[in-house]
């Protein structure tokens, strides 16, 4: 009897442990748009950090068309379910891609932002580009939201995530705007050394 109350604590305390969670709040490149399910970069995440042993499980709140005025009617529940450690926030591109004024886009961003770190959540911030077609104007203001963010709130953010993919033609789907499954190696491993940090 002692044995069996002595292995049901162990347990709990195992479940405890590994009870800390990290939510990816995203759009198409983290939802595995396109590719087999459980290969995408965030399932690659989840898989080194279980090499690890972190304690860490990764939630994938990600969805395809997302854009950050649907991650932030979102976000309250998200992170009610998770209750997260951190929250590595990939969400932007379709407002860009939609030409939805960067001013919009930051403010939304920032209030996605600013609910997590209240839910008491490090927040993670993975920089998109659109493409050349929409304007240098356009687009450099689109850009300039992310280390704008950054610094006025004080959280880090990764340079464009796709930076290394994008326009290497192998790694991308037919659509030009989605990584391929080669190329999901190489968006984890550009994540992981930013979200190291935050681990500790």
């Amino acid at each position: 009897m002692i044995r069996l109350f002595f292995a049901v604590i162990i347990a709990l305390m195992s479940m405890t442990v590994m009870a800390k969670s990290i939510v990816v709040l995203g759009d198409s490149i983290s939802a595995e748009y396109g590719i087999e399910v459980g290969r995408g970069w965030v399932s690659l995440v989840q898989n080194k950090l279980k090499e690890k042993n972190s304690g860490y499980a990764v939630h994938n709140e990600s969805i395809s068309g997302d854009t950050t005025a649907g991650g932030l009617a979102r976000i309250d529940k998200v992170l009610a379910r998770h209750q997260p450690e951190i929250v590595l926030l990939e969400l932007g591109g379709n407002d860009g891609l939609r030409g939805i004024p960067p001013k919009v886009m930051k403010n939304n961003l920032a209030e996605i932002v600013r609910r997590a770190q209240k839910a008491d959540a490090k927040v993670l911030l993975l920089a998109m580009k659109i493409p050349p077609n929409y304007g240098k104007r356009y687009v450099d203001m689109f850009y300039d939201v992310y280390p704008q963010l950054s610094a006025e709130l004080d959280i880090p953010y990764i340079p464009f995530i796709l930076e290394d993919v994008a326009l290497i033609k192998e790694l991308m789907q037919q659509d030009g705007l989605h990584p391929n499954l080669k190329a999901q190696q190489i968006i984890a491993d550009k994540v992981w050394p930013h979200l190291m940090p935050l681990l500790k």
